[in-house]
């Protein structure tokens, strides 16, 4: 049995790290891509943020088809038209084709974020899905060190383009693994209660409710926190700090640790404590650390190390945010899991996609916008984490195990 678990997150968290696995090795690439195709640093975020909107507003489609059809073939089709996507970003001539296709690359990485959680829910609830998202994070928390060090790696000897070529590889194995390794966890007696009709009313009835919404919320505002990061940190710590790709890539990787550090004891300290417990502690950590890196930064204290002590700090919380927040939202939507799941997704997305954008206009390349946005980010999950779950008991048992 707990070989099965391991199993089942390993191949999740390899499928659900494709599309972040384009992103984050995409990074160490973005100075040299502006340099390249003569582009400027706001159209350059902007085929990050193309990427980002069509992995979102998918998950719409590709939730209630996976409570239709099945959580398999959607896999197939997302990840089918993430790699061909791949190959067509590694041949784009200009920086308008680039984004073009990587908002396709994008519409296909949707399958890869909203069915993995689908798949969790399907199995397990309450602490159990917990640990088993905890153990899926842990391995898509890999993707964040990886990556970047294989993008530096990779620009140095292929340049840009052949950052792509690899992500094309990679979605290839997913398509293998998800095909010969992973089973089908959606019942054809539950699929016949499903239907795009009944996709339209839950995205209604999800609406309406108060406790998902802010739940999804307090973890859209998190990630949020993280793309302003993922937008701006490359030009930060290459361009104002002077590091090389290489370095900003191990520097990119520190706070990814953070996360897998996190990971490894959420499903303890929520099985212990509570998720409730554990949730309004992480915000307000979260909130404290990265207040305070603004603050610092403001005063003119312009450190990287300093910064990165910070982050690495502030990410740790996060680390247990976005997880649990997820867990709480889905706790009572069992039977439209694939559909709740794609709602969830695409509000935080799309919350943390315009979030970055509008942190953009007020990027320049230097730290205090971007840590002004991430402060503001945090103080925004904070109020929600007030408003939302207050100072009440966690009414879950507590199941230790």
């Amino acid at each position: 049995m707990r070989t099965s678990v391991f199993r089942t997150a390993l191949i999740l968290g390899l499928v659900s790290a494709i599309g972040p696995f384009a992103i984050d090795m995409y990074l160490p690439a973005l100075p040299s891509i502006g340099q390249s195709l003569g582009a400027s640093l706001r159209l350059v975020q902007l085929s990050l943020i193309a990427f980002i909107l069509g992995m979102s507003i998918t998950q719409l489609f590709y939730g209630p088809l996976s409570d239709i059809i099945g959580r398999k073939k959607p896999l197939y089709i997302g990840i089918t038209i993430f790699g061909l996507a791949s190959i067509g970003c590694a041949l784009a001539p200009s920086i308008q084709v680039l984004i073009a296709f990587r908002a396709i690359q994008g519409i296909g990485a949707g399958a890869g974020t909203v069915i993995p959680r689908a798949v969790v829910r399907d199995l397990h609830t309450g602490p159990a899905a917990v640990r088993l998202m905890s153990l899926l994070m842990l391995v898509f928390s890999v993707s964040p060190i990886l990556a970047p060090l294989c993008g530096s790696l990779v620009v140095a000897l292929a340049g840009w383009r052949g950052v792509f070529w690899t992500v094309a590889t990679a979605a290839a194995l997913g398509l293998v693994l998800t095909s010969t390794q992973l089973e089908e966890t959606r019942p054809v007696a539950a699929r016949r209660q499903s239907s795009w009709r009944s996709a339209l009313l839950s995205y209604g009835h999800l609406l309406a409710d108060r406790h998902f919404l802010g739940l999804s919320l307090i973890g859209a505002f998190g990630i949020a926190s993280f793309f302003i990061y993922l937008a701006n940190s490359s030009f930060v710590i290459i361009n104002h700090y002077g590091l090389s790709p290489t370095l900003y890539s191990l520097f990119f990787a520190s706070n990814a640790a953070a996360f897998i550090g996190t990971a490894q004891f959420n499903g303890w300290l929520t099985g212990r404590y509570g998720l409730h417990r554990v949730i309004r502690f992480a915000v307000h950590g979260f909130t404290l650390t990265m207040c305070s890196l603004f603050i610092v930064m403001a005063l003119g204290v312009d450190r990287l190390f300093v910064m990165a002590v910070l982050l690495f700090i502030g990410y740790s919380f996060l680390g247990t945010i976005v997880p649990n927040a997820s867990v709480l939202a889905l706790e009572h939507h069992g039977e439209i899991a694939g559909t709740a799941s794609a709602l969830l997704g695409t509000l935080q997305m799309t919350v943390a996609t315009a979030v970055m954008a509008l942190a953009g206009i007020f990027a320049n390349g230097t730290p205090l916008p971007m840590t002004g946005g991430i402060a503001a980010c945090s103080l925004i999950a904070f109020a929600l984490v007030k408003l939302m779950l207050g100072n009440a008991a966690d009414t879950r048992p507590v199941t230790v195990g």
